[in-house]
């Protein structure tokens, strides 16, 4: 499995999802991380990137709102505790363990 964290440097929610991803990928050997920065509007379109953290699985981002705005901004994720700048440990688990989610990010 290839994930993938989209991410720019001044949003510091990425900092989040990384440690997440580095937890999930002790736990699956098999499980490739990539970190990638996006910081052009052009990349962002390019990668249809809809904030900072963004994780691709597979090349698909299990938590996409098809509504939200491609763009270089922070994301919100819904997290079973309201809103928050990164999916949870508990979120991003059941998107490489299972495979994906209901697209709003409620795993």
């Amino acid at each position: 499995m290839d994930v993938t964290l989209l991410h720019f440097d001044d949003c510091p929610n990425w900092q989040v999802a990384d440690g997440h991803l580095r937890t999930l990928a002790a736990e699956h050997p098999e499980m490739t991380v990539e970190r990638r920065v996006v910081d052009t509007i052009e990349e962002a379109e390019a990668t249809r990137f809809r904030g900072s953290p963004s994780v691709l699985v597979d090349g698909v981002d299990p938590f996409a709102d098809r509504e939200a705005p491609v763009g270089l901004s922070c994301r919100v994720y819904q997290t079973p505790l309201g809103p928050a700048g990164s999916p949870t440990l508990a979120q991003l688990r059941s998107v490489v363990t299972i495979g994906g989610t209901d697209g709003r990010g409620a795993a």
